[in-house]
């Protein structure tokens, strides 16, 4: 697939995927990219997972006809970039590898190979000069790996982003860019936002026509619309008003309390409200909404002295990612020890700009009349 003048696309489309990384959903697939640029000089920019590594070699060779690549880049070592580089190696035997130093060791570790006799290790700065090309690299570390490049091609202003506005789906998902891209980046690279801003700033002043990235689809339209996202998402700030209640629910009287306090914050006036039971939704999708509204509500049961375990791990999922900048409702259900909210609030003392709601709602057992009173207080008070 040609992208523009001397860049083509040699990907692949992985439908046999179920569990992304081990634990992400995936029902439309993954893509994993790698590019051409086919200049006086030939770079292949990545790898793919390796049990497609024949069919992306055959890609590249239909691609390139009776000629052969001088340079393969390896941006980012995560085996679903990296583990068809040995392949390409015994293919490609006269290619030189071009990565970081970080990335390098890593391959080692990886694959017991380091090529050091056929290797040029760059960083931030540097550039590889292809002909009327010139790959100009960007270091990005911890976006989301310490090793990881961004690469941008000045003449043709593209920037090759590694797994920076990255997507869940195959590149023929017929799926909003934003919903699984969101949930891609709190996913994965979420905790990161610091670093993620880093670079932000870094190619804020480079004219960008087209981003490849290593996941999902070539951006080239609208781009003011991603980089936004990626500033929102980056600096932990709100992306959509609304609330979103994530909840846990044994006998069905915290959930009770739960729509209670949804069909109340309507009457108030929020058009959003988002309703997430921890025990059956996604748990990718839950994080993802915790992040991108302003207000959460967060209501379970004390559960051996504790908080029930599908909420301890929601906590722990958003506390490790940096969690900040919310405002926070609390609702608490105990039989005999009411524990929940002290827990919870204790999980997250860590976190910055958060801002509990002064109306908290205490459950003891069944919802009462005067934990409606406490619901609708709440709900005013969101």
């Amino acid at each position: 697939m040609k992208i523009k003048d001397n860049i083509y696309y040699v990907g692949v489309n992985d439908k046999e995927i179920d569990l992304f990384e081990g634990q992400y959903i995936v029902p439309n697939g993954m893509a994993y990219n790698s590019y051409v640029l086919m200049d006086d000089k030939i770079a292949v920019m990545d790898s793919v997972d390796g049990r497609f590594g024949n069919a992306w070699i055959e890609n590249i060779k239909n691609t390139l006809g009776d000629k052969t690549p001088d340079y393969i880049i390896v941006q980012h070592m995560e085996p679903d970039h990296s583990s068809s580089l040995m392949l390409f190696a015994k293919t490609y035997k006269n290619a030189t590898f071009v990565a970081s130093s970080k990335a390098f060791t890593m391959m080692k570790n990886f694959y017991g190979n380091d090529f050091a006799d056929r290797r040029i290790v760059v960083k931030d700065g540097d550039t590889l000069n292809l002909g009327s090309l010139t790959l100009n690299f960007v270091a990005a570390p911890m976006v989301h790996w310490p090793e990881v490049m961004m690469t941008y091609e000045s003449a043709t202003k593209t920037l090759f982003s590694a797994d920076g506005f990255g997507k869940f789906g195959a590149l023929d998902a017929d799926e909003d860019w934003a919903c699984e891209a969101r949930r891609y980046y709190f996913g994965i690279v979420g905790k990161y936002g610091i670093q993620v801003q880093m670079v932000l700033k870094r190619v804020a002043d480079i004219e960008i026509e087209t981003i490849c990235p290593l996941h999902g689809p070539i951006l080239s339209e609208n781009l003011g619309y991603y980089l936004d996202l990626y500033n929102t998402w980056s600096s932990y700030g709100t992306e959509s008003e609304g609330v979103v209640i994530a909840y846990t629910s044994v006998y069905g009287n915290t959930k009770k309390a739960v729509e209670l306090l949804a069909e109340e914050l309507k009457l108030n006036g929020h058009e959003k409200v988002v309703v997430n039971d921890l025990a059956r939704s996604d748990m990718a999708e839950c994080v993802e909404d915790a992040f991108r509204y302003g207000k959460i509500v967060l209501a379970t049961t004390t559960y051996n002295n504790d908080i029930f375990p599908f909420m301890k791990e929601f906590i722990n999922h958003l506390t490790e990612r940096n969690f900040q900048n919310k405002k926070i409702g609390i609702i608490e259900n105990g039989t005999w020890g009411p524990n929940a909210s002290r827990v919870m609030k204790g999980m997250l003392e860590n976190c910055k700009n958060l801002t509990f709601c002064e109306n908290e709602v205490k459950i003891l057992s069944a919802v009462n009349e005067e934990n409606i009173n406490a619901i609708k207080a709440l709900a005013k008070e969101l």
